[in-house]
C-alpha cells in the first residue's frame, strides 16, 4: 500500500512556479489555469501509481473512476493550488467566501469575539487556505494570530514558492512530525490568550503510524490519527471541524461544526472522533473530487 508520506511531490519546480506567478501578474488567472491544465495533464500521464490510487478512491467515493474522472481529480487539486496562490497574496476576493451554515457561523463569531482560543480540526478536503482570506478581511476580529501544523517534508517546492510570493503572513507553522511536550505547552498558552490552531485529522503521523483509530468511512475501513484528537482534548479550547469547498463561480463555502458533548474523558474522545468522521464523510460524499488524498486511503 502506498502511504501519503511515500508520495513524492509532483511540482513544476521553483523556477517554473515563479514563471506562473509572473504570468498571473501580467495576464491574469485564466491564463495561468490554461497553462496549469497542460502541466497537470503531463503530471497525470507520468504518475501511474498516484493515478491508480485516485482511481481506487473514486470508485468508492464517486462510484466511477474512468480516466476522465481521475484526471478531473488531479485537475481539481491543481486549480486549488492556483487559488492558494491568490489567497496567500491577498488577491482572492473576500466576497467570494461564505459560510454554509448561519447558526454555526454565529457560534464561531461569538467565540472569536469572546477572545476564546479555537482548535480547528481540518482535513485535506477542499482548500483550508480560504480561511486565510477570511481572517485577513478583519470581518470579526483584526490581527488574529493563527498557528498551523504542516507536514514539513511534503510539498517543499510549493511551500517555498508560497513563502516567496506571500504578502505579510501572520501564520506561524509547526512541523506535525515534531510535536512534543514543549510544543504542547507553548500552544496551550497561545490558545489561552485567544490564538487559534489548525491541525488536520485525516492523515496518520509518518513517524508513528500505529497511533491510530480505525473506523468506517464511506463503507470502508480507514485509519485516522488519534494524536490530532487527543491533542485537541488536551488543549481545553473550543473545537470546531472545518472544511472549505470550491463552489460555482469561483466561490468557496466554509463548512464548520462546533464539537459539543458532555461526558467522561474517554467518552468525549470517542465522540470527538465519531463526529469528525461523520462531518468529513458527509462532505466527501458531496465533493468527492475535492478530497485530495493521492495514496491508498482505504485499508484494502
Amino acid at each position: 500500500m502506498l502511504k501519503w508520506y511515500e508520495v513524492k511531490e509532483q511540482a513544476a519546480g521553483h523556477k517554473r512556479l515563479m514563471l506562473l506567478w509572473y504570468i498571473y501578474k501580467l495576464a491574469g488567472k485564466n491564463a495561468v489555469k490554461f497553462i496549469v491544465f497542460f502541466v497537470t495533464l503531463f503530471a497525470f500521464l507520468g504518475a501511474p501509481k498516484i493515478r491508480k490510487c485516485s482511481e481506487k478512491y473514486l470508485k468508492v467515493a464517486a462510484g466511477k473512476a474512468a480516466a476522465k474522472d481521475t484526471f478531473k481529480h488531479f485537475l481539481s487539486y491543481a486549480y486549488a493550488l492556483v487559488d492558494k496562490m491568490e489567497m496567500f497574496t491577498d488577491n482572492f476576493p473576500f466576497k467570494n467566501i461564505y459560510f454554509a451554515d448561519e447558526a454555526q457561523r454565529e457560534m464561531l463569531y461569538k467565540d472569536l469575539l469572546d477572545k476564546k482560543g479555537i482548535y480547528f480540526l481540518c482535513s485535506h478536503l477542499g482548500n483550508i487556505n480560504a480561511m486565510r482570506t477570511f481572517f485577513r478581511s478583519g470581518t470579526v476580529i483584526e490581527d488574529i494570530k493563527v498557528n498551523l501544523f504542516l507536514e514539513a517534508k511534503q510539498c517543499k517546492i510549493f511551500k517555498s514558492f508560497i513563502d516567496k510570493i506571500s504578502s505579510d503572513n501572520p501564520i506561524v507553522t509547526y512541523p506535525v512530525e515534531e510535536i512534543d511536550l514543549t510544543t504542547s505547552i507553548e500552544l496551550k498558552d497561545k490558545l489561552d490568550s485567544g490564538e487559534i490552531i489548525f491541525m488536520a485529522g485525516d492523515r496518520i503521523a509518518p513517524n508513528n503510524d500505529n497511533a491510530v483509530f480505525q473506523t468506517d468511512f464511506l463503507g470502508r475501513k480507514v485509519n485516522f490519527p488519534i494524536g490530532a484528537f487527543k491533542f485537541g482534548m488536551l488543549m481545553g479550547a473550543p473545537i470546531y471541524f472545518i472544511a472549505c469547498t470550491k463552489e460555482k463561480h469561483d466561490k468557496y463555502a466554509i463548512h464548520i461544526q462546533k464539537f459539543e458533548f458532555i461526558g467522561k474523558r474517554q467518552e468525549k474522545l470517542e465522540e470527538l472522533e465519531r463526529q469528525y468522521v461523520k462531518f468529513l464523510e458527509k462532505l466527501t460524499s458531496k465533493y468527492p473530487y475535492q478530497f485530495y488524498h493521492f495514496y491508498d486511503f482505504f485499508n484494502v
